[in-house]
């Protein structure tokens, strides 16, 4: 749980900027700080070629490999985190950031874990963990119960007050979940957990889910809060 080796005088002047970062986020207290890699995804690439270009970034011998293995710190805080990249600081909001993950069948053998986020400036940040980072399983977590946290409460305001929630081509309400033209009553639909944690809809005998576009669903552990939230088992 250790960021990259650095000089003593050079970890103290990029605590401080971390800590400085944070605090004009109002991020709150400092959790736990990790070691992974990163690099900043096309700004202007349009989200599912973005998510294409992050595979071919992280298999063996892609053209940007190097760029997809720069050395990177994670600090982890009460109501977001920072990434220390190459010199420069993103600051992530957990109440404003979108998360895509890739799913087991998208990531190339022995890719590691990794995800895309948005920062307080829009920009994409790919957090990258291969075998040499053994703590990524904790900070993918971390980051999904922050961000849980975060956006849940306000996603079942949103369904309080009438509106529609979309996930890909699933869709909520405050009475019911869809995909597309088919629909039911929350007390008739059924969930299920995929293997990569997103989730599937159990609709009018027909399970459906985000399937091989679960990478292009922002937050996708979002909907599976609120799935598990508003479905026959949950409290509604």
């Amino acid at each position: 749980m250790t960021g990259p080796a650095r000089h003593p005088r050079g970890e103290e002047l990029l605590l401080a900027r971390i800590s400085a970062a944070a605090g004009r986020e109002h991020l709150g207290k400092r959790l736990a700080t990790y070691a992974g890699a990163a690099h900043t995804a096309p700004a202007k690439s349009p989200r599912a070629r973005g998510i294409r270009n992050l595979l071919s970034l992280l298999r063996p011998g892609g053209p940007s490999a190097a760029k997809a293995g720069d050395d990177a710190r994670l600090d982890l805080y009460a109501y977001g985190m920072t990434v220390a990249v190459k010199g420069r600081i993103h600051v992530v909001r957990y109440d404003t950031t979108s998360v895509f993950r890739a799913s087991a069948t998208d990531a190339p053998a022995r890719a590691g874990t990794f995800c895309t986020l948005t920062d307080a400036d829009g920009k994409r940040v790919v957090l990258h963990a291969g075998p040499e980072h053994g703590d990524a399983a904790e900070w993918w977590s971390e980051i999904e119960r922050g961000v849980t946290r975060a956006q849940l409460p306000r996603a079942l305001a949103a369904l309080d007050e009438g509106e529609r929630l979309t996930f890909g081509d699933i869709w909520l309400t405050r009475e019911k979940a869809g995909c597309g033209a088919e629909w039911a009553p929350w007390p008739q639909v059924r969930h299920r957990r995929t293997q990569e944690g997103a989730v599937e809809l159990g609709i009018g005998g027909t399970w459906h889910g985000p399937g091989s576009g679960a990478s292009e669903i922002p937050n996708a552990f979002v909907l599976r809060a609120l799935v598990e939230h508003l479905g026959p088992d949950g409290v509604r």
